[in-house]
């Protein structure tokens, strides 16, 4: 049985964020026959499912780079490595010192439905401001100040945006520990501006697509990914594919490189990979 694991950004999505008409297609002919496949993203789930609602993931997602596996059949959300108090104190002391805001991600049952809340501390750039009116006021997620955050919550990261200088040098200090782990990449808004996202260290999406190969009985893992944090999942990938707009550290460790993203390169090597 093959079962094929997508990364969103960079990866199945063009540049405007989006599944094309022509990979859309895709995906249905992978469906008519059988072929298995689902989504790993470092997305969260609310961020995902903007993307993904229109069309058809049938198996359980990976959301959060593993955190968080909603099962769409059973309606089950799975939470694994959270991260805990201490190192949640960790981020946000270095995000004080560097005068960037962090944007707290958490996921709790609340009378049998599953809430999302966002905890931010007052945004003190305008990109922080941007990203909050722009993208977080517009999806189902609760903002709410960090000052009512508690235990109770269950963190499953922590996202930041600002200059790429304050950013990476942020990146490397959360990488020195070994209880987190900082993925980073450049920033939508532009060259000057980089994203991050902080885990717990034991959070990848290797380790949760090895649950869900084991699960599903799966033989053959095929995986396609741009970025740093797709190399967890490569390293236990069957078949590894990088677009061509891959990170350098990503196309040396794949099977091969593929077509552009913004050009359907995933939709076009599976079309040709599996005769469709």
């Amino acid at each position: 049985m093959d079962l094929i694991f997508f990364d969103l950004d960079g990866t199945l999505l063009n540049q405007a964020s989006q599944i094309t008409p022509f990979t859309k297609q895709t995906l249905d002919l992978l469906s008519d026959r059988d072929i298995a496949y689902t989504v790993a993203t470092g997305r969260s789930m609310l961020s995902a499912r903007q993307v993904i609602k229109q069309h058809v993931f049938e198996l359980p997602h990976i959301f959060n780079n593993g955190v968080t596996i909603w099962d769409p059949k059973e309606q089950v959300l799975t939470l694994d490595n959270l991260l805990e108090h201490s190192e949640l104190e960790t981020v946000l002391d270095c995000a004080r010192r560097e005068q960037i805001s962090p944007f707290i991600n958490t996921i709790d049952s609340v009378n049998g439905a599953y809430a999302h809340h966002i905890f931010h501390s007052t945004p003190q750039h305008q990109v922080e401001k941007d990203l909050i009116n722009k993208y977080f006021a517009k999806t189902e997620a609760s903002l709410l100040p960090i000052a009512s955050l508690n235990s109770s919550h269950h963190v499953t990261n922590i996202s930041m945006i600002g200059d790429t200088h304050t950013i990476r040098k942020m990146w490397e200090y959360f990488n020195s520990f070994d209880s987190l782990i900082a993925y980073s990449g450049p920033a939508v808004e532009g060259k000057d501006f980089s994203w991050m996202d902080v885990h717990h260290r034991l959070a990848n999406k290797g380790s949760a697509v090895e649950n869900l190969k084991n699960q599903l009985g799966a033989s053959n893992i095929i995986c396609f990914g741009d970025s740093d944090n797709d190399l967890s999942m490569f390293a236990l990938a069957d078949e590894c594919y990088a677009p061509e707009n891959a990170k350098p550290i990503i196309k040396q460790s794949a099977s091969a490189v593929i077509g552009h993203h913004h050009q359907d390169g995933v939709a076009h090597f599976l079309r040709e990979r599996f005769s469709l």
